[in-house]
């Protein structure tokens, strides 16, 4: 199956439209990018990966892992004491959230745990959490490097 905007819905349409996600929207994750566009990236960019490699994954889980594996529900950019460390920090606040409002099951969980790996030691239990670790690395990396040719541009 071709990753499309409708496999995102049908496995992520109630995540998409949670609260939760609406604050994703108002906070920043790189640049000018919000976490909800951010993760939305990083789930297309999974399942374009599953299927220019021809991998066998679970959909479901991998969508559903992407949308939330920075699910941390605050603007990590604002000086608090309790963001300090946000990068070695924010998937276990992420995976707590996540718990809370939806139903995840173990490669989900696995998905948002170990999401900033290698920063965070311990390694994808599962093939989609390899997948979605290369997803974000690459997302990450584009939304800063281009947000700083952009402000190059401007200048």
């Amino acid at each position: 199956m071709r990753p499309t905007l409708r496999t995102l819905f049908l496995h992520g349409g109630d995540i998409l439209k949670s609260p939760g996600m609406q604050i994703a929207k108002e906070n920043m994750q790189h640049g000018s990018v919000s976490v909800f566009e951010h993760s939305v990236c990083v789930a297309l960019v999974c399942l374009w990966l599953v299927h220019r490699l021809h991998l066998k994954v679970n959909q479901r889980a991998l969508v559903r892992g992407a949308l939330l594996h920075d699910y941390f529900l605050y603007d990590w950019h604002t000086p608090d004491p309790a963001h300090r460390l946000h990068g070695f920090r924010h998937a276990g606040t992420a995976l707590r959230n996540a718990d809370r409002d939806f139903e995840l099951n173990d490669t989900e969980r696995d998905i948002i745990k170990k999401h900033m790996f290698p920063l965070n030691p311990a390694p994808p239990r599962f093939k989609e959490t390899a997948v979605l670790c290369l997803a974000d690395k690459y997302c990450a990396l584009r939304e800063t490097v281009l947000q700083r040719k952009k402000a190059n541009k401007r200048k």
